[in-house]
């Protein structure tokens, strides 16, 4: 039996006496596509830091692929792409050289990443922009570039932090589909933070996540068959409005 892309147990975090996370407990799967819905200020992006240690976790345990993200952070890292919620491309660099630069920090041939480059950029009908500078781009290709960097080095477990905050429906509706079909396609493992309902697949996972804590994670449909909702929003609210 394979080990889960992801594990956490137990973890808590907290800034001065504000309690970030309270005893969060998520696994994942290969192939699962999980939504981490919660409103703005809900711990999304401190439980995403302390998945790709910006943060250190002082207690409870985080592993990729059983590797121990604290004990062994190289190896785990290795096994995961990040679209972090703030862009993270540098705007007078074309999208190439901003990609070749992220190969290089993973140590990957020229050639190979250039290769892996245009395969994902070609997933996303992308090609012609790879000589443009980024700043040149759209909002939404700004963000599908973020998305294709964080392929380039086949990662096993892909974690998106609002990747589609400030992109046009259009653009949205492209990067859902295409993350979508890599969960599918690759088996690849998928942690999505959102605040966007819209966003969660009625066939995936959802982790709905309020003032630090976890209060349902389970598929889809067994959250909308135990909370008796017609839809996602009213799930949502059953269990934040409780």
């Amino acid at each position: 039996m394979n080990s889960p892309a992801l594990t956490i147990k137990t973890l808590n975090h907290n800034f001065g006496s504000l309690k970030a996370l309270d005893n969060v407990n998520i696994t994942l799967n290969e192939g699962d596509y999980a939504i981490l819905l919660g409103l703005n200020g809900a711990g999304k992006s401190t439980l995403f830091s302390l998945i790709t240690r910006l943060y250190d976790n002082q207690t409870g345990l985080i592993e990729i692929f059983s590797n121990n993200v604290k004990k062994n952070p190289t190896k785990a890292l290795s096994n995961i792409g990040v679209v972090f919620q703030q862009p993270t491309v540098d705007l007078d660099l074309t999208v190439e050289q901003n990609l070749q630069y992220h190969a290089s920090l993973h140590g990957m041939r020229k050639k190979l990443a250039l290769d892996n480059a245009l395969m994902e950029l070609k997933r996303q009908s992308m090609e012609d922009i790879l000589k443009k500078k980024v700043r040149e781009l759209s909002g939404g290709q700004k963000r599908r570039v973020e998305i294709v960097r964080a392929l380039m080095h086949n990662p096993k477990l892909l974690l998106l932090d609002e990747p589609t905050v400030g992109v046009d429906i259009e653009s949205r509706k492209l990067i859902v589909e295409h993350v979508k079909s890599l969960c599918k396609e690759k088996q690849l493992a998928v942690l999505w933070a959102t605040h966007l309902i819209d966003e969660v697949d009625q066939d995936g996972k959802l982790i709905v996540l309020h003032k630090g804590k976890v209060l349902a994670n389970d598929l889809v449909k067994n959250i909308l068959k135990k909370t008796k909702s017609k839809n996602v929003s009213n799930a949502f609210d059953y269990y934040t409005k409780n």
